[in-house]
């Protein structure tokens, strides 16, 4: 017999529903204005807490984004590995895991590629940037897996060319010679690159 699920108790229900407000208000708030233009004070007030509060969750605005991004990326991500599980083809595969990681990078550029900056030169002490850090090892893992189904590439070691996909797609995503592009664009380029890696 299974030991019945615990349940929270007030103290964690209440700190999870304030760090739900504070990540919708953070969400709103970049999307609307973009994040160089919001204060964490506009997100306190927006989210109905003290900055003492909201500093216990996030320490500046850069932790914020993270906070808010690194959700929508897991997102992205688990529904990316669900689609290539269906792909047979190695390249499809791997451009299904991407395309919706592209997509919500993408849903208010600059905020993206902040996003992207602070996962490359952030402190990876600090617990979002971790986490942001952890979904882009994630990320390899799964294109790893995909490019492992393809017996010439696991010759050429699947981890290390996983690798060099990601940073295809990260460079594709922040470049700003991207920017004017829509989202189909850019995944076209990032599989016409891999593509070219891959031998495909």
């Amino acid at each position: 017999m299974q030991p019945a699920p615990q349940t929270l108790g007030r103290r964690e229900r209440n700190k999870q529903e304030k760090l739900d407000r504070i990540t919708a208000a953070a969400r709103e708030l970049f999307t609307q204005y973009g994040v160089d233009e919001v204060t964490t004070q506009q997100v306190a007030e927006k989210a109905d807490v003290g900055s003492g509060t909201l500093f216990l969750y996030a320490k500046t605005k850069a932790e914020l984004l993270l906070l808010v991004h690194n959700m929508k990326y897991a997102e992205a991500l688990a529904s990316g590995v669900d689609a290539a599980s269906t792909e047979k083809a190695v390249l499809d595969a791997v451009m299904a895991i991407i395309t919706p990681i592209v997509e919500c990078n993408r849903v208010q550029i600059e905020n993206g590629r902040t996003y992207l900056k602070e996962i490359v030169f952030g402190d990876p002490a600090e617990p979002h940037h971790a986490e942001a850090l952890s979904l882009t090892i994630r990320t390899e893992e799964a294109i790893a897996e995909v490019l492992g189904r393809d017996e010439a590439l696991v010759a050429r070691d699947p981890s290390k060319l996983a690798r060099i996909v990601s940073s295809i797609m990260f460079v594709s995503m922040s470049s700003s010679a991207t920017m004017g592009l829509t989202d189909a664009q850019v995944g076209d380029e990032i599989r016409d690159q891999i593509s070219v890696l891959l031998g495909a």
